[in-house]
């Protein structure tokens, strides 16, 4: 009887083992069939550069809502979410919010130029540093970047001035888990992507230095759409995306992503989706358009979102919770 009770005990344990080691193995498969899925789609994002008069604990909810799976949080000194005008509740207040929400926290925009002078070059590594505290303060995600364009000035003259800086962000970012972008930006003293490439290539291509690619910069320069693409997509962290159209006096005006329709969006997102990025496309809004006295966010975010989940459902690539080829 008492070999008996201790073989039915055994047996009791080996099935509660065996059924707790199955639960986990399941768990374990799903976990690796969630990351196995993120790792076949790409964001549809929205950056609050756009969303001025709208707090960004409140502009998250309205994202998640419309539809969109991620954000760029705008921190340029002078906005909602500069990293000094965000106290320790806010940090916590959208560090929730975007939990709550789901939307996925993919870059901090920043705008550092570099300059002559040094004391402007220390207040921009301060802006990075303090860049970084905000993300780690929001989010728990370790892929966010940081992204800045680096001003005006000619290439020859402000090359060697961009590498030292730039470099002194990387170094000075060194541990944490944030990616420096650097964007190329029509004007800008960097204004392509060989020229994003060759700041790399100088400082030795660090794995935690990138590029941010927005063809609007690059439209009626001679650029061509897919070739620039090809060129940058294996150095990109993060995708912007706005239309860019040409004045009758040959000047350029930005508009809202998909409204002019000088930039195939279905082609950008399709090429780069084939070559390997996963990142985010973020709906950038101009200030040549937020400027005006008639601008309404909550519309810019509404059609941004109609005209690029339009373009990611054409191209066939899959969003997180979102089928290829199904409607938003």
């Amino acid at each position: 009887m008492m070999f008996q009770l201790s073989s039915d005990l055994h047996r009791r344990q080996f099935m509660t083992s065996s059924a707790s080691a199955l639960a986990l193995t399941m768990a374990s498969q799903s976990t690796l069939l969630a990351s196995d899925n993120d790792a076949q789609t790409m964001t549809l994002g929205f950056s609050t550069y756009g969303s001025r008069g709208i707090t960004t604990e409140d502009v998250i909810p309205l994202l998640a809502k419309t539809g969109y799976d991620a954000v760029e949080i705008t921190s340029t000194k002078g906005f909602d979410a500069a990293p000094e005008n965000v106290a320790a509740s806010r940090r916590k207040l959208i560090r929730q919010t975007l939990e709550d929400t789901g939307l996925k926290l993919t870059s901090i925009m920043e705008h550092t130029t570099p300059d002559s002078k040094q004391a402007v070059n220390d207040a921009n590594l301060e802006r990075i540093e303090r860049a970084v505290g905000f993300i780690r303060d929001i989010t728990s995600a370790k892929d966010v970047v940081v992204q800045t364009v680096l001003g005006g000035g000619a290439w020859e003259q402000k090359r060697n001035l961009f590498v030292e800086q730039v470099g002194r962000w990387v170094e000075k970012t060194e541990g944490s888990d944030v990616t420096i972008c650097i964007k190329p930006h029509r004007g800008g003293g960097m204004d392509n992507p060989e020229k994003a490439l060759w700041i790399m290539k100088q400082l030795g291509n660090p794995k935690r230095l990138r590029m941010v690619y927005d063809y609007s910069h690059y439209i009626y320069t001679g650029l061509e759409l897919v070739p620039t693409i090809e060129q940058a997509a294996k150095k990109t962290a993060h995708i912007a995306v706005k239309d860019t159209v040409r004045t009758p006096d040959g000047k350029f005006r930005f508009e809202l992503p998909g409204t002019a329709g000088t930039i195939n969006f279905t082609t950008l997102i399709k090429k780069f989706y084939a070559l390997g990025y996963r990142g985010d496309i973020s709906c950038e809004v101009s200030g040549m358009v937020w400027g005006k006295p008639d601008y309404d966010p909550r519309q810019a975010i509404r059609t941004c979102y109609e005209n690029i989940s339009k373009a990611f459902r054409e191209a066939e690539v899959p969003r997180p919770n979102h089928a290829a080829n199904s409607g938003s």
